[in-house]
């Protein structure tokens, strides 16, 4: 099961284009895609392809947290640090 609508190395999501990553997202939601989400994640993805050029590890969206029904919007691990956006 993968947990997450989107997961890549952190390299890979900045060589990726953001209407790529949009489509990944969008394919593997459960729900259905409302132009304020789509907007939402457009924005994600262009803040975190600025601020991440220099970093390594990990980046996932809408990664579900098991037995608690929820879902975190993004989580990076970046080294030995997870970042968490709720």
């Amino acid at each position: 099961m993968n947990r997450a609508y989107y997961s890549e190395t952190i390299v890979n999501f900045l060589d990726q284009s953001p209407n790529e990553i949009l489509g990944t997202l969008s394919n593997n939601s459960e729900f259905s895609d409302e132009v304020t989400q789509k907007e939402a994640w457009k924005v994600e993805i262009r803040i975190l392809q600025n601020i991440l050029q220099k970093h390594n590890g990990s980046i996932y969206f809408e990664y579900a947290i098991p037995r608690m029904g929820k879902r975190i919007d993004v989580l990076l691990i970046i080294k030995s640090v997870i970042f968490i956006h709720y």
